[in-house]
């Protein structure tokens, strides 16, 4: 074999002749139809990112946070349907969409460690571009909470004024994914109090006693309720990488910035300390006590 000759079969190795457009069979040509790029809108996604600071560590904070929107968009996507599906008592879809999220959220705690390779200088450097810009603006994030029943009205006054305003203020006032899960106990016939059924949706979750006892009949005849013993799985797996996902936040701004004040005039580390502490459905971890 000639030395300037590539070995036979090697794609690696082979060389289309001059002027080839073909190569194995993949289309070359998209001058007249969609490509890659033109489904996904790469031109407008990879072009938003416009550092403010002449500092280079300034694009993995940018792409950090702008990739975690991505993700709470397809997060929220799922979570409306689920509400849906739990309204229709269409559970098998719900599952789906559940576990989903719960996967979102583990995707977005290992993202925490890409920006924990930003140092403290690192992150001063960058911190008098971003002015008054916060976290704590993300109107993604407070639907997300919204929706999880985690409801707080004075909060929609971050967002006053803004084109977010009226869906987060709908969504302020639509039952929760779990109030959806706790009248489905009552339509399976477990015994709800009405004061639950009625409460008001635009307030937190509060326990209560006829919930509580409602899924330890659940979870004592898993036979007979199967479904909303999974339904009840389902809701811990999220809830349970929901918190992972917020102490990852507090121990990397802690790691980055220390106990300073937030961007946004929170007192940072305290305040996102303090939100560990939220517990989303109360009743299904308390019952595990007793059983």
């Amino acid at each position: 074999m000639s030395e300037n000759k590539p070995a036979s079969g090697c794609p690696m190795h082979a060389t289309a002749p001059a002027g080839d457009a073909e190569w194995h069979g993949a289309q070359m040509d998209f001058s007249n139809k969609m490509s890659y790029g033109d489904y996904l809108g790469l031109e407008k996604i990879l072009h938003a990112q416009h550092p403010l600071s002449p500092n280079h560590n300034e694009m993995l904070f940018i792409v950090q946070h702008q990739t975690s929107e991505l993700w709470m968009k397809l997060m929220l996507h799922e979570m409306r349907a689920v509400r849906i599906h739990l309204r229709a008592g269409d559970l098998p879809p719900a599952f789906k969409m559940l576990a989903r999220v719960a996967r979102i959220m583990d995707q977005l705690v290992h993202a925490w460690d890409v920006l924990a390779t930003m140092t403290p200088p690192e992150y001063t450097a960058i911190r008098p571009y971003l002015g008054a810009s916060s976290g704590f603006q993300s109107y993604q994030y407070r639907e997300i909470e919204f929706i999880l029943g985690n409801k707080n009205a004075a909060l929609l006054n971050v967002h006053a004024g803004t084109p977010e305003f009226p869906l987060l203020e709908e969504s302020l006032n639509t039952p929760s994914l779990y109030a959806e899960a706790i009248h489905l106990l009552a339509r399976h016939g477990l015994p709800i109090s009405a004061e639950r059924l009625n409460a008001d949706p635009a307030l937190p979750t509060v326990a209560d006693a006829s919930v509580q006892q409602a899924w330890l009949q659940v979870y004592g005849d898993t036979t007979r309720y199967w479904a909303l013993y999974e339904l009840a799985e389902k809701l811990v797996d999220m809830e349970t990488a929901f918190r992972f996902w917020r102490f990852r936040h507090v121990t990397t701004v802690e790691r980055i910035i220390g106990f300073k004040t937030g961007t946004g005039g929170t007192a940072g580390v305290s305040y996102l300390r303090k939100m560990l502490d939220v517990v989303l459905f109360p009743e299904l971890f308390a019952l595990r006590t007793e059983l």
